[in-house]
């Protein structure tokens, strides 16, 4: 009977180092750290991101053969709408080889965000993506203060609450 007792305790001991660990591990190098420069060019614009400074930067990295991408486009693109005069600005980094494919998703989805394609995927590796759509909240001052990974609804009040504080 003692070592039922103990496991449960063993095991609530183990699970929380576990998740210590897992966290230790997720916590993005970046957080509280200054974002890195970069320019991107593509045939329409230039965008350096330094010079969006007193700003809040919702830097997004996606791509057009990406249904997670696809998905929280929408909700990036009303999110921005709502929150521009707050200063707050949604750059959307595309990693899209196709240059024609990465227009007409433009087009076709009405995304009216600033946008830039990187089929280099300079910038983004400059950030260590690794799984796409990854999103960087990066306050006034130029410091990364979150990472989302993966499809955000970016109309959650949660969401809203947390850029309007920045």
């Amino acid at each position: 009977m003692r070592r039922a007792g103990c496991f449960p305790i063993l095991f609530a001991i183990l699970l929380s180092l576990g998740f210590y660990g897992c966290y230790s591990r997720s916590r993005p190098a970046r957080i509280g750290s200054a974002a890195p420069d970069f320019t991107v060019r593509d045939a329409q614009r230039s965008v350096t991101l330094s010079q969006m400074k007193g700003q809040i930067v919702v830097l997004n990295f996606w791509a057009t053969w990406c249904p997670p991408c696809v998905e929280e486009m929408p909700s990036l693109v009303q999110m921005q709408q709502k929150m521009k005069d707050k200063g707050i600005t949604v750059l959307a980094i595309s990693v899209d080889q196709d240059e024609d494919a990465y227009h007409r998703f433009l087009r076709d989805h009405n995304v009216n965000l600033l946008s830039v394609r990187d089929a280099e995927q300079k910038s983004s590796d400059l950030y260590g993506t690794f799984k796409f759509p990854e999103t960087y909240i990066i306050d006034r001052t130029g410091v990364v203060r979150r990472k989302f990974i993966g499809a955000v609804d970016w109309n959650e009040p949660d969401v809203i609450e947390y850029l309007g504080k920045l």
